[in-house]
């Protein structure tokens, strides 16, 4: 008699006509899952209401131009009330369906190649991982942000439950960890590919590998246990409601239940690959494998199949021909085996495989806890020492096949090796990755692979067959396809010129602005304020206070011991010091002459531990509208930017980050460096990230001006939320190390005017934790501007 806590088959439905790659449990109708195949369909499958303890075929839907790989469900939200169903293919697309209808509502492209794995978040946030390295974070039908880290195929993701947090495993055997889109931990540890991932809480997850191991973390990085059990690849993990248990399934033909750390029960299927499972809302368990078969168990007395049904499903197991080299019988010699009188014996655990003779044959048996009984799971091919192997040696290793394919006229011949146990699309993959060949030919080679291994039985000789490409014995890939291949001044004395001193930036705004301080802005008059003062800010933040003499002062002392090839002449002085009176005050009536600012830009090229000066009078030159043009025009523009960025190269000096830092945020001033650096945003916030670790609040003041300029320019420009999305993912990890006040209350005033007016910039940011992140700061009353300008963002956000 079963157990209430063992899992007995509650029906078999056939439900694709091929592999089925991915299940999820839907969010209506009740009991409802839905699952994908490489028939390139998805299909809704809902409990019979006849009550035959089966599921009915509820939509078919179709999007797909080859293979659906995965599938998740989009919670429900107001516009769709039951959810939405996302899938991913070979075609690269992501498909997204609602229930009534059997086309995709719409489709998301940008991955390079297939699509492998899918994982839904908060407030309709989606995140991808594909075989092109990459992940991919999606909101409102647009790309929001792009994982940049693995070096192969990124098999797995997952959203943690603390929002901001995602997970990603790949086939270069780690695990990264992203937060607001930057990758803050990589965990090591699996020795092989990294296949699935599965939430235990907000600190713990698991992974599953083609190591045939499962690990549980610690978001901390620690692995805090190794499970193991399975004997060959691992496919994928899904956790029980209790957050302790967890079931899995894989390449060993196997679904196993663990319960307290231990594998209480294994599931023995006829299928090899069992690639996929998912828990439903009852406890019970689908699970999806090569035979295009689903599976339903169920510990409930109430839904077990019936006695005519459990018979064929053990009749149907017993048929199995096994291989012992495929892993699944584990480490077991096979030589001089009992008889079936060792059958007599009772096993002591569940799951536990003997092998005995019969005659010529030798049968595989599997002790059931429930039943205490042994059930026959299979015959064993190939594993007497009498049989003589027909495989053949290539590299090591015996194989059913090697196929020989010509790829260059004249060039060698490359080797595909292929046993019949094995999945033949991720054959063709390795191959193809193997000797970087183009992914376009993946269905040619899998097709080849099938084609030509027909009819055959496990240990067959291999055969020669044509080339999968030409028909001959030749393969010419295309010419043209795609192949993948610190306060203190670091330079000078007390009463002596400092870069930046004194000034934090002003905005053009007026006189209540509270950004420039002093007894321009009083927080004690503001702290009952109703009023949003501070965002949007859309104006602009400049840095513009200077000590001219100082400034000249310095340049003259360090020009008289420049490298003789970068002095200035005494006429190429006096022109700097000509243009730094004109740029100082805006309101003079001369123009900067086009050989000032060619004398400044040559200048600016100046060593590192001398430019300082210079850069001082570039951060204030780029204020005027005839130098903005000049520099930040045409192909100037893009010379002044790459120069700017490799003087914020983390290893530079504080004093020229600070000064170039300040001088993009000065390029703002004018409509062609407002134009140059909207162009240029990616690679200018990418790098101005990387300097939040520089311990200087100079810096962090101008890092956050910087984007805050951004959020300016892009307030009330909806269809920009990719460059949104980048704002708030700097902001964010900006705000992680950042103490300096006002540094804090200009990302505050970022993010407010990133996400004012906004409702998927707001989304974005609730599925980021900005939320959590902010709150420690709505209680600051010193200066009350932080703490006020916080509450509002609350407010924003809620």
């Amino acid at each position: 008699m079963a157990g209430s806590n063992t899992y007995r088959l509650r029906c078999s439905l056939p439900a694709h006509e091929m592999d089925v790659r991915g299940l999820a449990a839907t969010a209506y109708p009740d009991g409802a899952f839905v699952s994908v195949s490489r028939d390139r369909t998805a299909r809704v499958w809902v409990p019979d209401s006849s009550g035959n303890k089966g599921f009915m075929e509820m939509q078919c839907l179709n999007g797909h131009a080859n293979f659906v790989s995965c599938v998740c469900i989009i919670a429900p939200n107001e516009t769709y009330p039951r959810g939405l169903i996302a899938t991913g293919g070979h075609d690269n697309n992501i498909c997204v369906f609602s229930l009534d209808r059997p086309d995709p509502l719409f489709t998301l492209k940008g991955h390079k190649n297939t699509v492998c794995t899918l994982s839904a978040g908060k407030f309709g946030t989606l995140l991808s991982g594909s075989w092109d390295t990459t992940a991919k974070v999606w909101l409102s039908e647009k790309c929001m942000m792009t994982l940049q880290g693995h070096t192969a195929a990124v098999w797995a993701v997952v959203i943690l439950p603390e929002q901001g947090l995602m997970l990603s495993g790949s086939a270069d055997k780690t695990i990264k960890l992203w937060k607001a889109g930057r990758c803050e931990n990589t965990y090591t540890g699996h020795e092989d590919c990294v296949r699935g991932l599965a939430v235990i809480n907000e600190v713990e997850f698991l992974s599953c590998s083609n190591d045939a191991s499962i690990r549980r973390w610690m978001v901390n990085g620690e692995c805090v246990q190794i499970y193991y059990g399975h004997t060959n690849y691992i496919y994928s993990i899904a956790v029980f409601p209790n957050g302790q248990d967890f079931i899995s399934t894989g390449e060993d033909r196997t679904v196993r239940v663990w319960r307290k750390g231990e594998c209480c029960q294994t599931i023995r299927l006829s299928a090899q690959s069992v690639w996929c499972c998912c828990l439903l809302p009852n406890g019970d368990i689908a699970v999806g494998a090569s035979d295009g078969v689903i599976r339903v168990f169920t510990e409930s007395e109430d839904r077990v199949a019936s006695p005519q049904d459990l018979q064929a499903f053990e009749d149907e197991l017993s048929k199995t021909i096994i291989d012992p080299k495929t892993g699944d019988l584990g480490d077991i010699k096979i030589e001089d085996l009992p008889g079936k009188e060792h059958l007599n014996e009772p096993g002591n655990r569940d799951g536990q495989t003997r092998l005995v003779k019969e005659g010529t044959n030798v049968e595989a048996y599997q002790w059931s806890m429930s039943d205490e009984r042994w059930v026959k799971i299979g015959d064993v091919v190939g594993g007497s020492s009498q049989q003589s192997s027909k495989q053949v040696m290539y590299e090591g290793k015996e194989y059913d096949f090697v196929f020989t394919i010509d790829v260059n006229e004249g060039g060698p011949a490359l080797k595909l090796p292929y046993n019949l146990m094995e999945d033949p699309w991720l054959t063709a993959h390795n191959f193809l990755q193997k000797n970087d060949l183009s992914p376009m030919f993946l269905d040619q080679v899998a097709n080849f692979i099938i084609e030509n291994t027909k009819g055959h039985t496990l240990g067959q000789a291999p055969s020669t067959s044509a080339d999968p490409f030409t028909g001959a014995g030749r393969y010419i890939p295309g010419s043209g396809s795609d192949s993948q291949g610190s306060g203190a001044d670091p330079f000078t004395g007390a009463g002596r010129y400092i870069p930046g001193a004194g000034s934090t930036g002003t905005a053009p705004s007026g006189a209540a602005d509270p950004f420039t301080g002093g007894s321009a802005y009083s927080s004690s008059s503001l702290q009952k304020a109703t009023t949003n003062i501070y965002f949007p800010s859309t104006d602009g933040v400049m840095f513009e206070q200077a000590n001219a003499t100082q400034i000249l002062s310095k340049l003259q002392e360090l020009n008289n011991t420049a490298p003789q090839d970068h002095k200035l002449s005494e006429a190429a002085l006096d022109g700097l010091e000509k243009l730094l009176l004109v740029v100082t005050d805006l309101k003079r009536k001369e123009q900067p002459t086009a050989e000032q600012i060619n004398v400044l830009w040559r200048a600016s090229h100046w060593p590192e531990d001398i430019v300082f000066p210079v850069l001082d009078i570039l951060r204030l030159a780029v204020r005027h509208p005839e130098v903005n043009a000049q520099l930040c025009g045409g192909t100037e523009g893009a010379s002044l930017c790459n120069h700017l960025l490799g003087l914020m190269s983390p290893e530079g000096r504080p004093a020229n980050q600070m000064l170039a830092l300040r001088t993009l945020c000065n390029c703002f001033s004018g409509s062609h460096g407002r134009a140059l650096l909207l162009g240029q945003r990616d690679a200018v916030l990418s790098r101005a990230g990387d300097l939040r670790a520089v311990c200087n609040k100079n810096i962090h003041v101008a890092l956050a001006t910087l984007v805050l300029n951004y959020a300016g320019r892009l307030y009330g420009q909806p269809a920009e939320i990719e460059a949104k999305a980048q704002c708030l993912s700097v902001a964010s990890t900006i705000l992680e190390v950042v103490l300096d006040r006002e540094a804090v209350f200009r990302l505050l005033v970022a993010l407010g005017t990133t996400v004012a007016g906004d409702s998927t910039a707001k989304d974005l940011a609730r599925s980021l934790g900005v939320n959590s992140q902010i709150s420690k700061y709505a209680s600051v009353s010193d200066p009350g501007k932080v703490g006020e300008c916080c509450r509002l963002v609350l407010d924003e956000l809620q």
